[in-house]
């Protein structure tokens, strides 16, 4: 298997110890995935720094081992007159298989953000270990603000 991109060394080293290990008659399976993602946002803004700033459209998740996960950082503004309930959602998979081996999950599902308020939060995407049949995957995010 052609690894496109290799982003961080470690990962180097432990794929050519997997095919040393293999060769010796070790059992070793490993997969990586390249993902990127769209972010809309409804109802609020959403944004890669605290003070709200610089507009985040998309979010480039690099390399991830199956069994592993990834957190990153983002910063919802309600830019509204009204408290809203704030909700993640995910689609466009693609693969469409995708979504049965990675999940997203962040940490201010229904939260209520009150108006002209901002909070960060952390959007953590996992891999399963038993994630087969591609090696790289695209979907989009939606973050939602409800009255």
């Amino acid at each position: 298997m052609a690894i496109r991109k290799v982003t961080i060394g470690a990962i180097a080293v432990i794929a050519v110890l997997s095919v040393v290990m293999s060769t010796l008659g070790a059992l070793a399976v490993s997969r990586t995935f390249s993902n990127s993602g769209n972010i809309a946002a409804i109802g609020v803004g959403v944004y890669s720094d605290s003070g709200c700033t610089t507009v985040l459209s998309s979010i480039d998740w690099g390399t991830i081992n199956s069994g592993a996960s990834a957190t990153y950082t983002i910063y919802v503004k309600n830019n509204g007159t009204i408290p809203v309930t704030l909700t993640m959602t995910t689609g466009n998979w693609n693969p469409a298989t995708a979504s049965s081996y990675i999940n997203l999950t962040w940490s201010r599902q229904n939260y209520v953000l009150s108006a002209g308020s901002s909070v960060q939060a952390l959007v953590m995407l996992t891999v399963s270990s038993s994630v087969n049949g591609f090696t790289s995957f695209t979907f989009d995010v939606t973050i939602t603000g409800t009255q």
